[in-house]
């Protein structure tokens, strides 16, 4: 129950505001449609048509005079405007030289192999290869006797014929010695 009431209560405030700020458009609206009435009556008197020919001609002079002091007025305010601009763009040319560094912006990290690096750096003329790995010198074990030995035995079927009996045995003391 207590949050029914809660949930009624709010949308009864929310309806509430709502038809306030209905009010208050309308009668901002009305204001505006007042102030707009007030200032074209103040600025634009009404418009008297002439029958005549020559009436007619001097309200066209007329009109065209004010029309070359508006577009006069609008030129030095453009040139005024170009100027200022400029001006500041030179300002802050200066102090960009003053504070001598430019800002300069966070780079990221990014892993690239020296080859990819030359190819972004040099294009077209990368020919050679940075490859480290393939750079670096095989180094050979040195053959140890044991090695050697088991290199030398080839099929141990054989070896093991010729050391079998007294002539086998003879010849292992031979070759140690």
């Amino acid at each position: 129950k207590r949050n029914r009431a809660i949930t009624a209560r709010r949308q009864h405030l929310k309806s509430v505001m709502l038809q306030i700020a209905a009010t208050e458009l309308e009668k901002e609206e009305g204001r505006r449609e007042s102030e707009k009435q007030n200032y074209l009556s103040e600025h634009c008197p009404p418009l008297h048509l002439p029958s005549s020919m020559s009436e007619v001609q001097e309200l066209c002079k007329q009109l065209h005079a004010k029309i070359d002091a508006a577009e006069e007025e609008k030129y030095d305010m453009e040139v005024r405007v170009q100027k200022s601009t400029k001006e500041l763009e030179d300002m802050n040319q200066k102090l960009f030289d003053l504070r001598g560094k430019f800002k300069r912006p966070p780079l990221r990290r990014v892993r690239m192999s020296a080859d990819a690096m030359l190819k972004a750096l040099l294009g077209s003329k990368h020919k050679v290869c940075m490859d480290l790995r393939a750079n670096l010198k095989q180094v050979k074990k040195e053959d140890t006797e044991k090695e050697r030995d088991l290199r030398d035995v080839g099929d141990w079927r054989k070896n093991i014929e010729e050391k079998s009996g007294m002539e086998g045995r003879k010849k292992m003391f031979e070759t140690e010695s």
